[in-house]
């Protein structure tokens, strides 16, 4: 855990949006994974998403506050959280206005045609290439077509850590890119559905606001969340140990 932690960017979402613009503008590949507690708990036990995530082509940004209270707990001083959602945006907003492409992979059918349409409309300089559900397409195919695309910004949306690992897996065959797993941001970015209100985003409470919606999440914070602090606390103590 803590060597995730200390592997996570740790400046502000302002400053890695300009990272990402960078990247663009002068096509440079680039693979992020935007951590919560989950992520790294699943890591643990996932040898091939621990080898994606500590590879040093890959970078980690903390999307939940789970992620920054860990790095603080390290004494790694933080700006906060780097949103998918908001660097979902970013790119959008960026890549209309540098005219380039995307490729959007994931969601249910319905949602993934929305989006198409939401950004036909609110970014149309930014050529969508393709895009294919979660659903109804093989992700080898899926992938195959993109390399031929030759996409400026790929979005994939098939959860933790499938869409990471698919990304990982394909990364050397591209030249440009950037690359992010982005849950259920699709559903978000579409409008299928509202993002926690601002009050929420603001107090880092998105979490409460998700459980408050289905409490049937309550399990899923406990063995993500919960038991990321308790192994953290462990990992720091076997450190000083050492």
């Amino acid at each position: 855990m803590i060597e995730y932690l200390k592997k996570t960017f740790n400046g502000s979402e302002a400053e890695f949006h300009a990272i990402a613009t960078k990247a663009l503008e002068e096509e440079q590949k680039l693979f992020v994974v935007t951590a919560n507690p989950e992520t790294m708990m699943i890591a643990r036990s996932n040898e091939d998403f621990h080898k994606a995530l500590v590879d040093e082509s890959t970078t980690i940004v903390p999307d939940g506050i789970g992620v920054v209270k860990g790095m603080n707990s390290l004494d790694i001083k933080t700006n906060g959280r780097v949103t998918g959602v908001g660097l979902c945006s970013h790119l959008f907003k960026e890549g209309s206005r540098l005219k380039k492409s995307v490729y959007l992979y994931g969601a249910k059918p319905e949602v993934n045609d929305k989006l198409c349409e939401v950004l036909k409309k609110d970014c149309p300089d930014l050529r969508i290439v393709g895009h294919k559900n979660g659903y109804d397409n093989d992700p080898d195919e899926v992938f195959e077509d993109m390399k031929r695309q030759e996409p400026d910004i790929v979005l994939v949306a098939l959860g933790i850590p499938k869409q990471e690992l698919l990304i990982y897996k394909n990364l050397k065959d591209f030249k440009k890119g950037i690359f992010v797993g982005v849950g259920g941001s699709f559903d978000v970015l579409s409008g299928t559905k509202k993002r926690a209100p601002k009050l929420f985003v603001k107090l880092n409470l998105e979490w409460l606001y998700r459980i408050a919606g289905d409490p049937k999440r309550i399990k899923r914070f406990y063995q993500s969340n919960v038991k990321f602090f308790s192994v953290l606390k462990k990992e720091k103590k076997a450190e000083k140990k050492a």
